[in-house]
């Protein structure tokens, strides 16, 4: 009897503990398919109207905005909450899709539809944008603010540049006076390729010469007043010093040049 008693017990025991190891298993795969689940969304890709274009998800933070060693308008260091995720396209916007939406393409470097579209000024821009919105409605395309666009670019990032110079951009010094296609370089730690070099990047937002003395910590839209847009990221035509994240550039809206073109935003 007493050995049939424990026979039973040894029985309940090894019951529990094959619950216990499953009930921990569950938990385990629970977890690494929320942790995957998070990544994911943090990596989201998805693709627009246009054939290639494709946008990663920005996450909300906090980071540092400026430059402690750079120019007086990039001073002072101060930090900035962006306090929405959005989305940023991958590469800077192409020829192939500026003539997808535009019908017409008008860069001086006509070389292949991958190469990034240039001689564009902030107000073809806008048009661009709206007929984009209007082929793909609900997404709300929009160039990225200032702030979100020094946030993408540093991805995490606390110096100059995200990576060595000639390994991440396309500047005066390697460019061979051209531009070149888009995505060959290294991207930053989020996907972003070509934020440095390559060609200027139009902002939404105005520009400001003293902007950062007051500038909102959280989520700041520009200047409100000003003629000249913002320009961030160097080209293939400037130096070197100009391919950093905190550098700041300007130009009236209705600048075109072979060194200045765009990526998308959206919220």
């Amino acid at each position: 009897m007493k050995k049939q008693a424990r026979a039973r017990i040894a029985e309940l025991e090894q019951a529990a503990r094959q619950e216990a190891a499953r009930q921990e298993a569950t938990r385990q795969e629970a977890a690494r398919l929320e942790a995957a689940k998070q990544e994911t969304a943090r990596q989201e890709q998805f693709q627009s109207s246009l054939v290639g274009m494709r946008l990663v998800r920005i996450p909300a933070g906090r980071f540092l905005m400026g430059s402690r060693k750079g120019d007086v308008d990039e001073m002072p260091v101060h930090w900035v909450t962006i306090s929405r995720p959005f989305y940023l396209q991958t590469t800077e916007v192409t020829q192939g899709q500026w003539r997808a939406v535009m019908g017409e393409n008008p860069s001086y470097f006509q070389k292949g539809d991958d190469y990034p579209v240039e001689q564009v000024s902030w107000d073809d821009v806008q048009i661009f944008l709206k007929r984009l919105n209007t082929r793909d409605p609900g997404k709300r395309y929009r160039l990225p603010t200032e702030a979100e666009w020094e946030y993408a670019c540093r991805a995490g990032t606390t110096g100059e540049r995200y990576g060595e110079l000639d390994a991440i951009a396309w500047y005066g010094e390697n460019s061979g006076n051209t531009t070149h296609p888009v995505g060959k370089k290294e991207p930053n730690a989020w996907g972003l390729y070509d934020m440095l070099g390559n060609v200027w990047e139009w902002c939404a937002d105005l520009y400001g010469k003293n902007y950062y003395q007051a500038l909102p910590g959280m989520d700041p839209q520009g200047s409100t007043s000003g003629l000249d847009r913002v320009l961030r990221g160097g080209c293939w035509y400037y130096s070197g010093n100009s391919s950093r994240s905190a550098y700041r550039n300007a130009f009236i809206s209705g600048t075109r040049d072979s060194y200045i073109g765009f990526r998308c935003a959206r919220d």
